[in-house]
């Protein structure tokens, strides 16, 4: 039976790896996966519109949302159909 003596610098160069494997991965899934519900102001810098703009949408049921707290939220699906000029379905 051998044994095998674990130093410091060994276990610091595995919590080194350790981490950067992590990120790795954390960053690849977050690549990977888009949100599926956006706030209002990232809407309006994807769709390059004014708050107002974003609001005359909403109340025209051009681009449905849902309120929550007092902040808008947007399906993601909804602003790609919007941009490709399909027609948008309300929540409910």
């Amino acid at each position: 039976m051998s044994v095998e003596i674990i130093t410091r610098q060994d276990l610091q160069a595995f919590h080194r790896q350790l981490l950067e494997d992590l990120a790795k991965l954390i960053g690849k899934q977050q690549a990977e996966a888009p949100k599926k519900v956006l706030k209002s102001a990232e809407v309006r810098r994807m769709l390059q519109v004014s708050p107002s703009t974003l609001q005359k949408l909403r109340v025209e049921g051009t681009l449905p949302s849902v309120k929550v707290g007092g902040t808008h939220y947007y399906r993601q699906e909804d602003i790609s159909k919007l941009l490709n000029g399909k027609e948008v379905r309300s929540w409910r």
